[in-house]
């Protein structure tokens, strides 16, 4: 299973929301790249930098484990790249893990991704998603398929739970059929 997921950034990004998880997902083991429109520097709402390592055009979805959608007032820029929007497409057409937090479903909206889903978000975009065909859900953090989502800064340690569990679940079939590979298939003598 690929061990990369990145963690878009953008101008005016929330600095809790990239760093909390990115370094619950790092913990875990996996590979947490900043992405943005472009490589560079973004600088967060309060003034705390980030330096995209890669632009969403330079990734492959079929690389990656998941890809982190962190609020701010990033994502309404990031919903206006086209790379962007097909990187989470790609990302969510083959299963893997869009977590999202607080306004990062605007991404989802826009990447058309949302409809019939339940979703967590700040009551802000409510109306949002609703028009995009999604079900608001006030909760701290929501699984919905492959879809992870939460709405603010304080639900971020059940949103990183909620995102390890997902991805755990979905290593789950290759690490049993690992084990059964190694297994024996008749019982030793007793």
């Amino acid at each position: 299973m690929a061990r990369i997921i990145p963690v878009l950034v953008g101008p005016m990004y929330e600095d809790q929301e990239v760093w909390y998880p990115k370094y619950r997902l790092e913990e875990a083991g996996f590979e947490t790249p900043l992405v943005g429109t472009r490589k560079g520097e973004y600088m967060s709402k309060y003034g705390y930098p980030a330096k995209a390592e890669s632009a969403a055009a330079d990734m492959k979805a079929d690389d990656l484990a998941g890809i982190m959608v962190p609020g701010g007032y990033a994502p309404d820029k990031l919903r206006t790249d086209p790379d962007v929007l097909e990187l989470v497409r790609g990302v969510h057409a083959k299963g893997g893990m869009v977590a999202t937090i607080c306004h990062g479903p605007w991404v989802l909206i826009s990447a058309g991704i949302v409809k019939e889903r339940r979703i967590a978000a700040t009551k802000a975009i409510k109306d949002d998603l609703v028009n995009a065909g999604a079900h608001f859900v006030d909760e701290e953090a929501v699984v919905d398929g492959n879809i992870v989502s939460a709405r603010r800064p304080s639900d971020l340690p059940a949103f990183a739970r909620a995102m390890l569990k997902v991805l755990e679940k979905r290593a789950e079939p290759s690490a049993a059929g690992r084990r059964e590979a190694r297994e024996p298939t008749t019982p030793p003598p007793a």
